[in-house]
This record gives C-alpha cells, structure tokens and sequence, in this order.
C-alpha cells in the first residue's frame, strides 16, 4: 500500500511547481531549469502509479521503489516549503514592500533580491539525480502506463445512519439468547443471578494496560465522580469499593487482552464488596485468562455470523437493502465476498462500505478477484480490511495511515484530527468544489466514518475511537513513513530507521524522559511530534516533560509542521521554537506558560495555534501581523488574558478567535470582526461596555457568522458611565444566526431588559442558555419556548422580583429542560406558573441559591425531579417544592435558618423517595422524632450527612425507642460535622460508613453492636469531650470476638482515648489511622501479626504511648507505614522486623529524638522500601543508605541537614527527591541526578534553590529531568 502518499502528494506538487510565484522564485535564483527537470521526471513517474499499485501486492521491489519515491516526494514538498517560507519572510522586510501582489498571492517575495546560487541549487540536484534513478529502476521493473475503466457510482443512495436502529442488527439471536440465559441463571462459575440492575458500566481494557487508568474507567462508567483525591492509587480503589457496596451491577469489561491473574485480581478487587446477583461480562480474542478462572473458553466462543446473516448484512452496508432481489447481477459476487471475509461482521461492514456507490460488476468482480486474498496474514490484519482500504482513494488512505499514530483506545476529537491533517498538508484541492480546508477534512472524516474505519466512542458521543483490529490495519499500511512510540519501544530498531520517519507520536506518561527521544535527533525530516493519550484524561491531571526535549531536541528537528505538547506541566517555551519555520499547527493548551516568545511571529506558516486552558497565560506576542496563514487560534479558558495582540484584526483567514477582548492596550475594535467572514465555532466576546456605539456592533455582522457558541460579557463594574439603551442596542446587533447556535452566555449585561432574539424560538438547537449579573433586567426573556433547550442557568439577576409568563409563555413550557438553577437572585419574590402540567416536563435538576427573599411558590407537578438543592431562602420555598416533586432521589439543604424542628417534621414526611440528603447550617435539633418514625418516612435513604448545624443534639429525639428492632434499614452513610452542641450520636445498626467531624460536646457515640452491624468504615476526629477511654473490636457493652466487617478506622483528637483493645477481630480492616490523641497510652500491637488484610498503618502524635512500643511487631502484609512522635524516641527503637511488603514509610522525629546520622535508623530502614519521608528529624545532619528499591526520597523541617551521599545502589534506583525546610542543604550528589524524574525545592531551602534556578551550577545538571519544582 506504499502509494498512499505518493498518488495524494504528486497533484500537490504539480500544482506548486507550475505556479506563476514559484516560476518567478526559480527565475530570479537561477534554479528554473532545475524546477522544470524536476516536473518532467514527476510526470513520467505519475503515469505508472496506477501500474506499481496494482504489482506492489506481490511485487517487494514495486514495494520498496514506492516507499523510495515516496521518500523523495516528502524531500520535493519540503523543498518547496522553504521556497515558499523565504517568500513570506521577505514580504516582511523593507525593501520588499513594493512587491507585486501577484507574486504575493502564493509565494510574497521580492524575488530580485534572492542570491542567484545557493544552497538550494545543491538540494534540486541531488533530488533531479534521485528521480532519474527512480526512472531507471521503472523501467528496470516494467512499470508501464495502464487505464482502468472508470466504475459507475451512484452518489444519490441512502446508506446506512450513524444512529443504531435496532431493525437493522442482523443475526447474534442465538448468542444473545444464550447470554441473557447465562446472567439470569443461578449455576455455573459466578453463582450469581441476573437481575433489574440499578448501575451499568462499560469498560474497554484492551492490551495497554494500565490498571489505575482501567480502574478509573470502571469507575466512572458506573457512575463514580472522580476528583484530585482519586489520583491516589489506593484511594480510588477503597472509594470504587464503597461505591459498589451492596449495589448490583452487569459491567462488561470490553476487549481484555492482558493474561496475568494478579493483574485481574488488582482490578476487580475492589468490586468484591458489591451484591451477591452482580454479574461481570468479558470479551476477548485471548482465552488464556479465562482457563485460569476456571472457564473454558470454546464454550463461550463467538463464532462467525450465519452465511444467511452475513450475505444480509453485507448486502446492507453495500446496496443499503438486506437482499439482493434488486441487484441480481451482483448476488454471485457478494456471496463470494462473504464467503472470503469468513463470515466476521467487521470485515463484511469495512468491504460492503468500500462499495456502497459502486453497482457494477467490474468493481464487484475486482474486489473478489484480488490477489490480496492472497496474501500471507500480517498479525491479525484480516485480508478483507486491507481490501476495504486499498478500495479508498489516495487521499482518504493518506489521512487515514496518519490515524496510524493513535494508540489504541485513543480518544480522538473530530475538529483536532482535521486541523492535524491540515498542518500535514493533506487538505489539498485544487478546484473549489469545497470551500475550505477543513470542509474537505470533514468530509474525509465522514467517509471514514461511514466506511467503519472511524466509531463513536462509548459514552461519549463528541469523540471517536478506531477498532483494534482497525488500528492494526492503519499501523500496517503506514509503513516506514509513521512511527508510535509506544509499538516502537518494543522493538530493537536501530537508530538509522529514526532517519526514514517523517511522523512520530508518543503516549503521554507522568514523567516523559529526555533518554525517551534521544535517538530522534537523528531523524531530521520529522514533521510531526505528537503527544496522545489512552483513554479519558482527566482535566486537572499535568504530565511532565523534561525541559531538555524543549530547548535541545526540538531545535534539530527543523522540518516540523505539528507540534503537540499538550497536558505538559511547561511553563516556559523556549526561543527556538521560533525557528521552526514549516510549523503549521501548535498545541500548548492545558500547560503553565505564562506568555510565548515574540518570535512566535517568525511562524509564517502557523495555520493553528491552541492555548486553551493556559490559566497562567498574560500575553501574546506583539506582532501577530505576520501570522497571516493564520486560522484557528483557540484562547478559551485563559483568564489572565487582559488584551489582544497587535495586528491580530489584520488576520484574516481566522476562523477560530475563541476569545475576543474590545478596547485593552491593542485598542481592538469589534468592528475588526467584519473582516473574519469565516468565523465559527466557539466565541467569547470581553468589555462589550466599550463599544461606543451600536453601529460598530452592526459592522460586525454577527448574524452571517456560523457561531455554535456565542459568550457576551460587559463589565461588573456599575456606575452612572453604563448607557441601558446602548447596551440594548449593542446586543441586539450581536443576534447570532439561530441556524447554528448551541449555547448562549450573557453576563453583565446592563439594558432594563433583554434582546427580542433572546429566547426566539427559532434558535431551534440552543441547548444552553446562561444570564449571569445581568443586574437592571427587571424582567427574564421568554426562554419557555426554545424546543432543545436543555440547560438554564440564572444567576445575579437583582432586579428581577417574578419569575413567571414572561418567561414561561402561555402554552406549553420548556419541553426539553432538564437542569435550572437560579443563584443570587435577591430581589426575586415570587415564582407563578399557571398552566401547571404543561410546565418542565424532564426537568431532573432544580437549583435555588441564595434567594433569601423568595417566599411565594404556586409550582404544581414535578414527578421528573431527581435532583433538589436549595440554599438561603425560605423554608417555605423548601415546603412547597418537596410537596411537588415526589421524586426527588437527592436533597441539599443549606443556610435554611428557620428550618426547625416543627417544620422540618413537616418536611421530612414527603422524603420517601430520597436516596441522599444533606443539611447544612439549619436549626434542626433531631433528625428524626424515633426511629420508628424515621424507618417508616425515610424508607429509601441510603446517605445522610449533617453539618455545622449548632442546635442538633441527637440525631433521633428518643434514645429509646418502644421497639430497638425498628431502624431505618436503607441507610449506609452517616456523617456528622461541626455541629457543636451535639451531645450524642445513636448509629442505626445498618451503617456501613460512620463519620463524625468536629462535634466538640459529644459525649457519646453509640455504634453497631459487634459482629451483627455492617459497619466498614469509621471516622471520629475532634470530638474532645467524648468520654469513652476504649475503642477496639467491641462495642460499649459488647465485648464479643467475633470478626466485624471494618475495613477503615480513622480516629483523630480524641484526648480522652486511654487504650485500644481487641484488635484481633477486624480481620478486614485495611487501613488504621490513629494520630493525635495525647491521652493514648496503650496500643495491642501484638495482636498487630493477626491483622493480614491491613496495609496502611499510620500512628503519629500519640505522646504517652506504651513505652514498649513499637517493639517488631507488624501486619505481615503492610504496605504503607507513618509513625512517629510517640513516647519513644526513634533512635531507641531498635530493629523493627519490618515484613518485606512494606514499601513506604513515613517516619516523623522531634527534638528529643537526637538522631544526627543515617546510621542511628538505618536498622529502621527495609531493603524492599521505594519512598521515605522523614519529617522534623531537627538533628540529622547527613543522609547515607544504600536500599536498592528505593525511588522517592523527602526531607522535611531538617534545619540542620547539609550532606546528602549516596551508593550506587541509591544511585541506580532513586527518580524522586524532595527537600522542603532544609536551610543548610547545599550539595546534591551529581552522581544521583541522571535518574531523577522529579526535583522539588520547596520553602526555606536558599542553597538549594540558588544552585538549581537559571544561572546556578546544578542547573545543566537538572535541565533534563521532567519535573522540578523550586518555590
């Protein structure tokens, strides 16, 4: 498949070479005889291609001359490139300002001026002699001239939609049959039922395999919020563990290829706490995992479809009919396509889509006789996806071979992957059939769709993913022109190869190593350095790139075009980037910069630049007036961004100005915007307060630009300087065209009242509507009527005192809304609705917050409401929406003064459906009367969280109820906080996470009685005046053994703590965290050897600990260890026998510790540790060990540390040094900075950080590592 490239290519540099600009470049160098050579020996070539495609499938040496000419037309474009930078460059000089505009349109340039011989003569001569060795060589392989007949299309058939219509699944009724059969019975390996299942989860694992990546997936797709605690490893799986617990679940975990059995009791060990009738299914092309769960694998194998179900479905994807009744001619060769393709649904899909606008027999007949039937299998790259590829034209291989840098599994953005193949060049077409590049771009992109190449990702349906066996075929056919780094690192390739590649791409990881790359500066026709990523990455997760690829590789890489750095923690982009003068396409976004180097304008080729999400970005460079070619520039999320750069109202080519600030230092006017006849997408538009007049706004011409998202934004600042009637007036010449708009932002806006066409139901695709400090508006517009909106948010809206038909209408209202919230609405005071059912009938979230005034409600229905928060307003607003809304699973109730007891037993009555509750600073004394009241109302509560309510006392007001076997047996999780006059807490038995925060009067907890309760986690902190002096395995008046189902036991601040006993029952229990209770005397560490499921143990801070502790005495199984600041000092500890799967260890010393030296704790210090953390160790002056595993070192508050040596041990091991409060720390062994990963230089550490900032003598010897850090 070598002339992908080629056949796309050549048309390009024909059109280039036969330019009137290049002709007088060629002219005024003296290279036109050159030039003309080198179109003549093209030609000759480009009339063989058909030819050499047709024998590179059995031919090696048809194969290698294409992968040769192909070489050398990359080598032809390049050449051309600088001929055509050296133009734009020129334009930009004095001395060429009187150039023609002729010359300019394509190559600007002052050609005269251009020496007469160059180096550029060299490089057209060694090309010309390349040619004629190629032409040699075609003649050599008889390479000649052929004319195929052309195939009768028919563009005008319907096919197949991208939607799933279930009439359309073909065949699989067995198999599905069977599955259902499998997860409802009883028998058989899982010994589970199937059942009404209230959580779904699909999870693709495929053979990248990363098990926190996979876990988080897992995850997410049942429903779980992550957030920045769960970049904890052990975090994630102890809350996707709470998260399951008790819950049914049918998860399907998509494509496994891994075959390690700890690999897959890693990842599904968390999901062991969930309901006995779950049920997990797997699919996978490996079986040798299954074997060893005990399955055999042939008696679940898929076999291929029915020859019946696969002529059906080929037929389908190829005629768009399910039989051939209609096209009796093709039926024999379709029955022999199916019969090839062995009946696999994937191959059938790919080879019917390559000729769905084909109808005659030639093509029918060619695909069936191909020799590429023929050929040996390459992995698991199926004959028939080579086929539906070699059917594709050269372009759409050519960008679908670029999809060859993907790794699997990878998420990829439509718009991006378009704007990438722009940058490559891919987007050529030289008749004006399509308006624009990208236009093209989508329209290869939905051929490929369509064709099956290309499939929307599960779950989210804005990105789209490859199939493996897809991606297989897109690596395969690349060839030596694409490389991944991720396949590549597999292979012993030798360094020469690096020089054939001309696109490279690399999975991000959290430290990407200068070492990584190092190879690559050898390859200096790269044109692509392209960052990717598996899966979802969340939004706040930074990789980190050490600064050495930046200033040293990048700068020998001269020939890029796409540089995508993306997610890195950069906080600097160096000035050679500048000099990268192909570059077309720029992603910084998600990165720390603070501004870029001026001679970013030297790019003058730059087609994208994306800056998105650059929080800290201040600045762009001055002179963007260069940057003519110019289209995409993307500064969404960059709120330290005050002003636009000069000269950008002159660009343009935009399409994309994602942020748009009037007035500022650059004084750029919105009538600038009249110039950017394309633009689209997403726009935010800053300081609409300085626009002086209506008219510049109308200049603008917001309604011919195809906008999806449209942001407006005046000033917060109010005064008498703010004109209404011209702000209306403003606005209402920004009405976008209501053909395209999927969102819409007003804020700040200072007119009595909105815009006609805000609200206009013709916008009939706004799904998100936002008014925001809007604060003179009286009234709210009519929004009732926009049929798909979906989302509305009000906020700061003060002079709005009802909400009612004027935005409500009088038929029937918000069909489509599913989420309202209004915040800040201070003047708001009634909310009438009159025409009742017809009114929010999906609305599923309903947010009132801070309207303190709002007292009047005459809502009727609404059953559809899941979600109810309310926060500062009347509790007769809350009265009234909870009557309504009799569905309402989750309720969060805060700043509810006068919600007291009288009326929160009014309230609690109409609660029977909610799943979780939280109340925060209210006047609630009791929760609940009884018990015996609360499990009759409450009936469905699974989670329950108080705090900083002052005036709770218990959270039921009899302690005794008349029957103790009454409980509210829903309940799961109880947390309690900040509530100062709480005096007891009564757990119902059926708790399994307890959590009391801050309740500085309680004097009692009573918790679930021994073995009975379902208790798993625990947490008491700060609860000083609780009374009890004992704490273990037991409760108050229960002393029994029996195991107890704890899992996590947190206990912090509890002065009155004297001992903990009876240890020996939790035999679950995986983490224990005692710290801070200075009453504490007695600890049974030697029942510590029977604890074999714990793996984190922390005890700090506990001064009147026993004497004898610690004395060797440990969990057999412990992984993570902090300890310290206990009766004993550390250096009397002695050797501790700690087991060898303790792998952290955390140890905190004092000034009474007196260890000065490593060597007073190295009997402290395992073999098989990775991270130590010694914390205050005020003595220690030096630090020397050699441990062997270990990978993460940090010192913190060791004022008198100076000296830090090493071995080779350490040498060899260590990624990861961190000092923090280390004043006299001065040296670091040079020897151990090769293998850092990460340096961190935190506070008071003045030598440290002279000798590592810019300037200091560690700096070269830091620069490479990916991470450093120096506050």
């Amino acid at each position: 498949m070598a002339e992908l490239v080629v056949s796309a290519v050549l048309p390009v540099l024909f059109e280039n070479l036969t330019s009137t600009a290049l002709k007088a470049i060629a002219r005024y160098r003296g290279i036109d005889a050159e030039i003309k050579n080198l179109h003549r020996s093209l030609t000759q070539i480009q009339d063989v291609l058909a030819d050499a495609s047709r024998k590179e499938i059995t031919s090696q040496s048809v194969k290698q001359w294409l992968n040769d000419l192909q070489h050398l037309a990359y080598e032809i474009d390049d050449v051309l490139d600088e001929l055509a930078t050296d133009a734009m460059e020129r334009e930009f000089t004095p001395e060429s300002e009187a150039i023609s505009s002729k010359v300019r349109k394509l190559f600007p340039s002052c050609c005269s001026n251009f020496p007469k011989r160059t180096k550029m003569l060299d490089k057209l001569d060694s090309i010309n002699a390349k040619l004629q060795k190629l032409l040699k060589e075609k003649s050599d392989l008889n390479l000649s001239v052929i004319e195929e007949p052309k195939p009768r299309n028919n563009e005008n058939r319907r096919f197949q939609s991208s939607v799933v219509d279930e009439s359309r699944i073909v065949g699989r009724q067995d198999e599905k049959e069977a599955l259902v059969q499998q997860l409802m019975q009883a028998d058989g390996p899982s010994q589970q039922n199937f059942g009404i299942v209230p959580i779904f989860g699909w999870v693709c694992i495929s053979d990248d395999f990363d098990i926190f990546g996979r876990t988080k997936d897992i995850f997410n797709s049942m429903g779980g919020e992550l957030n920045k605690e769960l970049e904890d490893f052990n975090k994630l799986q102890e809350t996707l563990r709470d998260f399951v617990r008790g819950k049914r679940f049918l998860l399907v975990l998509d494509d496994i290829w891994f075959e390690n059995y700890t690999n897959w009791q890693n990842l599904v060990e968390p999901l062991c706490t969930c309901a006995p009738e779950s049920k997990i299914v797997i699919t996978t092309r490996k079986d040798q995992l299954l074997r060893k769960l005990g399955y055999n694998p042939l008696y679940k194998q898929l076999e291929s479809l029915s020859y019946d179900d696969a002529l059906s479905l080929f037929a389908q994807y190829a005629l768009g009919v399910k039989k051939f009744d209609s096209h009796l001619s093709l039926k024999s060769h379709g029955e022999g396509i199916v019969k090839k393709c062995g009946r696999l649904p994937l191959a059938l899909i790919a080879l019917g889509t390559s000729l769905r606008t084909k109808e005659d027999e030639y093509s029918w007949k060619g695909v069936l006789e191909s020799e590429i039937w023929n050929l040996p299998v390459e992995g698991e790259i199926l004959p028939a996806l080579r086929l539906s590829y070699h059917e594709l034209s050269a372009p759409l291989k050519q960008v679908f071979a670029y999809c060859s840098l993907f790794p699997k599994d990878f998420l990829f953005d439509k718009e991006e992957l378009i704007l990438l193949w722009m940058a490559e060049g891919f987007l050529h077409h030289s008749t004006q059939s399509y308006s624009t590049e990208e236009w093209l771009g989508r329209e290869y992109f939905d051929e490929l769709l369509s064709r099956s190449f290309f499939q929307y990702a599960p779950n989210n349906e804005s990105l789209f993913v490859m199939h493996d066996l897809i991606n297989d075929l897109a690596t395969y056919v690349a060839g030596e022109f694409f490389v991944r780094l991720d396949i590549e690192a597999k292979k012993d390739t030798k360094e020469e190869m690096l020089e054939k590649y001309h696109h490279m791409s690399f999975v991000r990881e959290e430290y990407v190593t200068y070492k990584k790359f190092e190879a690559f500066n050898r390859a200096k026709s790269l044109r692509t350095f392209l960052a990717t990523s598996v899966g979802v990455v969340n939004t706040w997760y930074t990789f980190n790139l050490s600064n050495k690829i930046l200033v040293d590789l990048l700068s020998e890489l001269p020939l890029l075009r796409v540089l995508s750095l993306s997610n890195f923690g950069i906080n600097e982009v160096p000035e050679s980037i500048g000099t990268l003068r192909h570059l077309r396409y720029l992603n910084l976004s998600k990165t720390g910069i603070i501004d870029l180097p001026e001679n970013i304008s030297n790019l003058y080729n730059l087609e994208t630049l994306i800056l998105f999400g650059c929080w800290s970005l201040a600045k762009l460079p001055n002179n963007f007036l260069k940057l003519k070619n110019l289209r995409h520039l993307d500064i969404r999320k960059t709120p330290c961004l005050d002003q636009m750069p000069l000269g950008i109202g002159e660009l343009r080519s935009l399409q994309t100005l994602s942020k748009i600030i009037i007035g500022g230092k650059s004084g750029f006017e919105i009538t600038k915007l009249k110039e950017f006849e394309n633009l689209c997408g997403e726009v935010l538009i800053v300081d609409l307060d300085k626009v002086q007049n209506a008219t510049d706004a109308r200049v603008a011409n917001f309604p011919q630009k195809k906008l999806s998202k449209l942001k407006v934004v005046w000033s917060d600042v109010w005064n008498d300087s703010r004109n209404e009637m011209l702000e209306k007036d403003v606005l209402n010449e920004l009405k976008p065209r209501n053909d395209k708009l999927i969102k819409l932002e007003i804020s700040s806006y200072g007119g009595l009242e909105f815009s006609k066409w805000v609200g206009d139901p013709l916008f009939v695709h706004l799904k998100h509507v936002s008014l925001s400090g809007c604060k003179r508006c009286t009234y709210l517009p009519p929004l009732a009527q926009l049929q798909s909106l979906e989302e509305l948010f009000i906020e700061d809206l003060d002079g709005v005192e009802v909400v009612g038909v004027e935005l409500l209408g009088t038929c029937r209202a918000f069909p489509s809304l599913e989420i309202l919230s209004f915040k800040r609405m201070h003047g708001w005071d009634k909310w009438s609705i009159s025409n009742g059912e017809d009114v929010f009938p999906c609305l599923k979230q309903l947010v009132i917050e801070d309207c303190p005034n709002l007292v009047e409600v005459t809502l009727e229905n609404m059953r559809s409401l899941n979600v109810l928060k309310l926060e500062n307003c009347d509790c007769g607003v809350l009265r009234r929406l909870v009557e309504v809304a009799s569905s309402v699973t989750k309720l969060k109730i805060i700043d509810i003064l006068a919600l007291n007891d009288v009326v929160w037993r009014g309230v609690i009555d109409h609660l029977g459906a909610v799943e979780e509750l939280s109340i925060w600073r209210c006047n609630i004394r009791y929760m609940w009367e009884s018990k015996a009241v609360a499990s009759k109302v409450l009936v469905n509560l699974r989670k329950l969280k108080v705090m900083s309510c002052d005036n709770l006392v218990d959270l039921g007001e009899k302690v005794y109820d008349e029957d103790s076997n009454l409980h509210i047996s829903s309940l799961r999780t109880l947390s309690v906080g900040n509530c100062n006059n709480m005096e007891r807490c009564s757990c119902p038995d059926s708790i399994e996470n307890f959590s009391v925060d801050t309740c500085r009067s309680i004097t009692s907890i009573s918790l679930p009685t021994g073995a009975g309760g379902g208790l798993k986690s625990l947490e008491i902190w700060e609860c000083k005046n609780l009374l009890e002096k004992e704490w273990g395995g037991q409760n108050n008046n229960n002393r029994s053994s029996m195991p107890m189902p704890l899992e996590y036991v947190s206990i912090s601040e509890w002065p009155n703590l004297k001992s903990i006993i009876n240890l020996k029952c939790l035999v679950h229990l995986t983490r224990l965290v005692i710290v801070h209770c200075e009453g504490l005397e007695s600890l049974p560490d030697n029942e510590f050897p029977n604890l074999k499921s714990l793996k984190h143990l922390h005890i700090t801070d506990c001064p009147r600990m026993d004497g004898c502790f610690p004395r060797g005495l440990w969990p057999p199984n412990l992984q993570t260890l902090v300890i310290g600041k206990l009766k004993k000092p550390i250096s009397e500890w002695g050797s501790q026998n700690f087991p060898t799967s303790l792998v952290q260890l955390i140890l905190y010393g004092g000034g009474e510790d007196g260890v000065s030296s490593c060597s007073q704790i190295s009997n402290l210090l395992p073999s098989s540790l990775t991270s130590l953390k010694l914390y205050n160790f005020e003595k220690l002056e030096s630090f020397s060990m050699g441990l062997q595993h270990l990978q993460s070192l940090t010192f913190v508050n060791c004022p008198n540390l100076h000296k830090l040596s090493h071995t080779q041990h350490l040498t060899n091991s260590i990624q990861h040094l961190t000092f923090d409060e280390c004043p006299n720390m001065k040296d670091l062994p040079e020897q151990l900075l090769p293998s850092l990963l990460s340096l961190g230089i935190w506070d008071n550490c003045p030598n440290l950080k002279e000798r590592c900032n810019k300037g200091g003598s560690y700096r070269p010897l830091v620069s490479h590592i990916p991470r450093i850090i120096i506050i």
